[in-house]
């Protein structure tokens, strides 16, 4: 009995040591798992075909990239240039195919070869000019992310019809992102595993003085693992143009981080020596399903930063802790341990996974359908005070008709802003409200948002090459003109100005500045000495007006493309505002509009941000009910001055 007793605790402790060995050793694969759970449980519109569909769309570009990233870190590297040459990659291939008129298939591997060449430059620095891989990387992305401007000038580039097919879907119901990124992580499971780079990629990580001494030509091999990486970069860049249907000069901004952290969550060491691609598609697949599961719960956008800076900590404490209690480390070539092992894992993990998130769904089942309309609103950004009311008077009018309203952040990111776009219409939203990052960029999204019977309602930009219901805007060209009549006025028809534009690749920018350039053209004597971009932002439009004072100290004017930039020339010009010097902002921000009445902005454009909110879920809601809408609500704009000022109210 006691003998029974003793093989029963033996078994129990054992069978405790492997189940803890398991998730040690697959913390990732355990946390996916968790989350899957968790946000079926919590929502019921996120374990749809559909839905799970966006989750890999959504997770390709990031997962691309991180393979790429994965050999860097393997090797004790890092790369932060991938997403600035993933950008650069894509404006090529858009440029080449179009402007310069090479075949489809030529442009596709220029673009290749462009992610080769900033691989092999990052690799030069590093291994023969013996810059540290942060330095290096880092100047290759602000060389890159210069290029791209270049060749674009600063506005986006379509690409041609075949390579917007590659954002399609095969079979009617396949994503060709998702095809590329398990074509990709094939790729790189087999190079890590199966080849002497792989091997070598693990030996220089592990300890790079060993690896040289034992033979290894590290100078090369590490001219090899940054080529590798620059390769992958450029695949990304050209699934991201594809779904974009363009090249868009601020596309993959900061997608490098999102690599490197997807590496870290999948288990890789930032010192090197360990890390597998497995683990790195795990990791961009939590990145994305938490981006996909806090959209729809509707969390707020700058909670979801949050989150995700949370997870990347968790994940690096995690590897600490599965490092102290001796989990088996991912070793060279051997991809974790047994592979049979390793199979019969996931195909478990998929087994529970499956039952668990059945047993939720029956949370879902049975429910009436809501009563309350529901509509989302995806934003350009909400780091501008223009957008942050036009969010107001949208949420204000969706209180006082009884809406449940969704807001998202974009964050100036087109593709960040298509993924939302895309949980939107999964999720079975009554009507779209969007605020295009790029007019360009956001029309795959509104077609699939068409074709599932969705009304989209554009507002203060339209969106180009898709239907819509009803775009509600403001005249960006219009309120350029005001502006520059309104500058050139109170200079008597003469003087020097400069410009400070908007971010660029974006339509407001390019429609603002034209609008510049048309209402001067009636002023011949108004002489603009400069423009330079302070992308919409208070803080670089001091720093872009206090270094163009250093040049042209005697300007009399400035026009800026928005309020926060036209903010930041009058702390730069100090005393000489409002005095010497006549600013005139655009938006009819608060902050502006209290500049205007203390006399140091002349004039700001106003567009009533509150009131486009307001009209786009005013007729959001119709469209909604079937009842007829306008195809455009234009909100007239309005050049508010000091004389002005107490009677506006936005």
């Amino acid at each position: 009995m006691a003998t029974d007793t003793l093989k029963s605790t033996t078994g129990a402790g054992a069978a405790s040591g492997g189940l803890r060995r398991l998730l040690l050793d697959n913390g990732a694969l355990t946390a996916l798992i968790v989350l899957v759970i968790a946000m079926s449980a919590l929502s019921g519109d996120f374990l749809t075909t559909d839905n799970l569909l966006n989750v890999g769309v959504q997770a390709a570009v990031t997962a691309i990239l991180a393979f790429g990233v994965t050999f860097v870190i393997v090797s004790a590297g890092i790369d932060l240039s991938v997403g600035s040459v993933a950008a650069l990659s894509a404006t090529v291939l858009a440029w080449s195919a179009t402007s310069a008129g090479v075949p489809v298939f030529l442009a596709v591997l220029l673009a290749i070869a462009t992610g080769i060449a900033c691989g092999l430059v990052n690799g030069i620095l590093i291994s023969y000019g013996k810059l540290p891989p942060f330095i290096a990387t880092l100047a290759m992305l602000s060389v890159a992310r210069g290029l791209l401007l270049v060749i674009s000038e600063g506005s986006p580039i379509a690409v041609p019809d075949a390579v917007s097919r590659l954002g399609d879907v095969l079979g009617g119901w396949l994503p060709v992102p998702v095809l590329v990124m398990i074509v990709m992580g094939l790729i790189a499971a087999f190079v890590l595993g199966r080849t002497y780079i792989g091997r070598s990629m693990y030996a220089i990580g592990g300890n790079e003085e060993a690896a040289r001494l034992s033979g290894l030509r590290v100078k090369k091999q590490k001219l090899a693992i940054y080529a590798f990486s620059g390769v992958f970069a450029a695949v990304a860049g050209v699934v991201l143009a594809a779904r974009l249907s363009s090249a868009q000069p601020q596309a993959a901004d900061g997608y490098e981080l999102d690599a490197i952290a997807a590496v870290v969550i999948g288990g890789a060491s930032l010192a090197g020596g360990t890390g597998k691609a497995s683990g790195t598609l795990i990791g961009a697949l939590i990145l994305a399903v938490l981006r996909n599961g806090l959209n729809l719960l509707n969390v707020s956008a700058f909670w979801q930063q949050v989150v995700i800076g949370v997870v990347i900590a968790l994940a690096v404490l995690f590897d600490t802790a599965r490092r102290k209690a001796g989990a088996t480390p991912v070793a060279a070539g051997t991809g974790g341990g047994d592979k049979g092992k390793q199979a019969a894992t996931y195909g478990l993990a998929a087994v529970v996974t499956v039952a668990i998130v059945g047993a939720t769904s029956f949370l879902h089942n049975g429910s009436s359908a809501a009563s309350t309309p529901k509509m989302g609103l995806s934003l350009s950004t909400l780091n501008n005070p223009f957008f942050v009311q036009i969010r107001a008077g949208a949420q204000a009018e969706a209180k006082k008709l009884g809406v449940d309203l969704t807001v998202t952040d974009a964050q100036n990111d087109a593709s960040q802003q298509a993924n939302q776009l895309q949980n939107f219409t999964s999720s079975g939203l009554g009507a779209i409200i969007v605020n295009p990052v790029d007019s360009d960029a956001a029309s795959n999204s509104v077609k699939a948002a068409d074709k599932a019977k969705i009304p989209v309602i554009a507002v203060d930009r339209v969106v180009n090459n898709a239907t819509l219901d009803t775009l509600v805007a403001s005249d960006n060209v219009a309120g350029g003109e005001l502006a520059a009549k309104s500058i050139a006025e109170k200079l008597g028809g003469k003087g020097k100005i400069v410009i400070l534009q908007g971010q660029a690749g974006t339509s407001a920018a390019r429609e603002r500045a034209q609008g510049f350039a048309n209402g001067l053209k009636a002023y011949p004597g108004i002489q603009v000495v400069a423009q330079q971009p302070a992308d919409f932002d208070r803080t670089k439009g001091l720093d872009v007006m206090s270094n163009l004072l250093q040049a042209h100290p005697d300007v009399q004017g400035v026009i800026a493309a928005n309020d926060e930039m036209a903010l930041g020339a009058i702390k730069a010009l100090g005393s000489k505002a409002g005095k010497s010097v006549s600013v005139v902002g655009f938006d009819g921000t608060p902050d502006g509009l209290k500049a205007v009445e203390g006399g140091t902005l002349y004039a700001s454009v106003a567009q009533q941000p509150s009131q486009l909110g307001k009209i786009a879920v005013d007729n959001a809601l119709k469209a909604l009910q079937g009842k007829k809408v306008e195809e455009t609500v234009k909100v007239p704009v309005k050049v508010v001055t000091k004389e002005n000022v107490a009677g506006f109210s936005g």
